[in-house]
């Protein structure tokens, strides 16, 4: 049995991605014709036409209405949610493997429940919202979302890393007893929670299931008009980084601001706070801390005049996954005369910090600058660059950026521009990211019937089984990653043996680039904007890989493609199978027995290409593609 618990550093908030910023005339059907997915509904130039049927999506978020018309199909007579799982509600049944939160199997079951249980966000509509993008049916309305003839899975998540995990699982779980492709969306991020390389926990345990077959789409982050980020390089640049972070404000549940830094593998450095009035004059300054004197939790205090200042700080000498010290920095602001200061020094190392909202409940995760004073010329302002938290930045998952869908208009064609709130990447380690861009302003949903939390307009109201139920505009990038997770349902549907490596390829090279995309940098749009029909018709010309679910129920084949570690999963055997291995000219390379349990065969000797494995069992033969990085 799974428990889900709560780690002290790693604070695990929702990320919410959506912004109540009215765009009008971003419906979804305005959106997927700027994408090319009616020309996959229709199967323009395609063997068939595709809806994602076959396929699930599964939605981690929270704010789900179970009851809304749009999870029925088009005719709104078949229901397509297939289970949720409610980690917050307590009267269970859990999961099978797990002893926490509340299952909901089957229609009736999902219906009875209506909606997920009111948590820290209360009754909110984020998920409802986002997944009616990636597979709502429209329920008779112009906002079809793009994959709308896929199967739901919905997982309302706990605030804990080892809760996401368990959500990760639960689903590949669900899709192995479905035998259907599984794709996870994630409109949700954080920048102080697991690490910034996306080699953490929830990073390995993505990389394991990707190997399994299962895609990851996530947001990139909407912070991109935010100079929220800290760069420093200490082998070329000043002893001393000094920068004042502003405090974000606006929400009720404020306590301040979170400052999360870290440096180069095995490059310690030291951190204090300078409290200054409102003129930057000097009032204290904390001793400074070092991540050199190893894992430690702080909570200290300055006294300023009458008052005193509480600052709270996480310190990991050393990130086990990726060698980097870490510090998680929590500061109260007790007036509005006061101004903070960050002082960092190191003697080597490219060092980073983010400077992100803190709030009561334990979330939040939209930035506030840091800025240089005009009068203080050797302080140093933020930069909009390196904004991709976690999950975003583990290099399996399929990162997405938004922009505005272009809309036709009587006299003219408007928007097409990346969304201003987009993040920049890359990765802290330079990868690039975001992978692929996609309509994220002013997209029109479905919104939760049950939400005490949405106060914006509506832009339609339908009426379904004596209910009402809401269409609304929402922007973030938030909106951007289920559109892009529509796409893969469709390209699964079309092709259901394709790889994630595969899958995000095709984003990349069949990416739409125009005048706007020219503009910007690799870093705000990827390769591009999607484009549906060329990534499904490129889909279909792919020889994808066949190996992702056990094989007549006996084996399993697995990682696939390798880098050269062939593992084979059998079951109780009556007969003595043996495997073979055959070049792509048909020339038999590799035959060994095969045994009950785990196989490992060392194949790091092969030339990098496709290869057919068969598994003689008898009289049965078992033919599959393998491929060798």
């Amino acid at each position: 049995m799974k428990k889900a618990f709560i780690l002290i550093f790693l604070f695990f908030p929702i990320l919410l991605m959506a912004q109540n910023w009215a765009v009008q005339g971003a419906d979804l059907n305005k959106s997927v014709a700027d994408t090319y997915v009616d020309s996959v509904w229709n199967g323009i130039s395609l063997p068939d036409a595709y809806s994602g049927e076959g396929v699930i999506i599964g939605i981690t978020d929270w704010g789900f209405d179970y009851t809304h018309p749009v999870f029925y199909d088009t005719s709104m007579t078949n229901y397509r949610i297939l289970r949720a799982w409610d980690q917050y509600k307590t009267s269970g049944p859990a999961p099978e493997g797990f002893d926490y939160g509340t299952e909901f199997v089957g229609k009736d079951a999902l219906l009875t429940a209506q909606c997920d249980t009111s948590n820290v966000y209360k009754y909110g509509y984020h998920g409802t919202h986002v997944a009616g993008i990636a597979a709502g049916a429209g329920a008779g309305t112009a906002y079809r979302g793009v994959a709308h003839g896929a199967n739901l899975l919905f997982a309302t998540f706990l605030i804990s890393e080892q809760a996401v995990i368990d959500a990760f699982d639960w689903m590949y779980n669900v899709a192995q007893q479905e035998g259907k492709r599984l794709v996870v969306n994630m409109s949700w991020g954080l920048y102080y929670m697991d690490n910034f390389t996306g080699t953490g926990r929830i990073g390995k345990k993505m990389e394991e299931l990707t190997d399994l077959g299962v895609v990851f789409v996530t947001s990139a982050g909407n912070n991109g008009d935010v100079n929220f980020h800290l760069k420093h390089d200490f082998d070329t640049e000043a002893d001393t980084l000094k920068s004042v972070f502003q405090f974000a404000s606006g929400s009720p549940y404020q306590y301040g601001q979170c400052i999360t830094m870290t440096n180069s593998e095995q490059k310690p450095f030291s951190f204090a706070i300078q409290v200054m009035n409102n003129s930057y004059s000097t009032l204290a300054i904390s001793p400074f801390m070092s991540t050199a004197n190893g894992d430690q939790q702080i909570d200290t205090f300055i006294v300023v005049g009458d008052d005193t200042l509480e600052f709270m700080a996480d310190i990991i000498a050393e990130n086990s996954d990726n060698h980097r010290p870490e510090v998680r920095l929590k500061v109260k602001k007790a007036t509005s005369s006061y101004r903070f200061g960050l002082l960092v020094t190191a003697p080597s190392g490219i060092f980073h910090a983010w400077n992100v909202i803190e709030l009561t409940n334990g979330v939040g995760n939209w930035g506030a600058s840091f800025i240089a004073p005009n009068n203080m010329p050797d302080w140093k302002a933020g930069d909009a660059e390196y904004g991709l938290g976690t999950p975003t930045s583990t290099d399996c998952v399929i990162s997405v950026a938004a922009y505005q869908p272009r809309v036709v208009m009587p006299y003219a064609t408007v928007g097409g521009a990346i969304a201003d709130f987009s993040s920049f990447g890359p990765t802290i380690d330079e990868r690039p990211k975001p992978e692929i861009a996609a309509p994220g302003k002013g997209i029109i949903s479905s919104l939760s019937s049950f939400t005490t939390e949405y106060s914006g307009t509506y832009n339609k109201t339908i009426t379904f089984q004596d209910k009402e139920y809401k269409f609304v505009s929402l922007s973030g990038t938030s909106m951007s990653s289920p559109f892009i997770a529509g796409v893969v349902a469709l390209m699964l549907q079309a092709n259901p043996y394709l790889s994630a490596d595969q899958i995000k390829q095709i984003l990349i090279e069949t990416a739409r680039q125009d005048n706007y995309t020219a503009q910007t940098t690799s870093a705000q749009f990827g390769a591009g904007k999607v484009n549906a029909h060329q990534a499904v018709l490129l889909a279909l010309q792919t020889v994808g890989i066949e190996d992702f679910s056990p094989i007549k129920g006996e084996f399993t084949i697995y990682p696939n493609p390798s880098n050269g570690t062939l593992f084979l999963s059998a079951a109780p055997l009556s007969t003595t199978p043996f495997v073979e291995i055959f070049d792509i000219t048909g020339k038999k390379i590799f035959q060994q027995k095969v045994v009950a349990g785990v196989n490992q065969f060392s194949l790091s000797t092969l030339r990098s290409g496709y290869y057919v494995i068969r598994i003689v069992d008898g009289e049965d033969i078992i033919v599959k593609k393998w491929i060798k990085n």
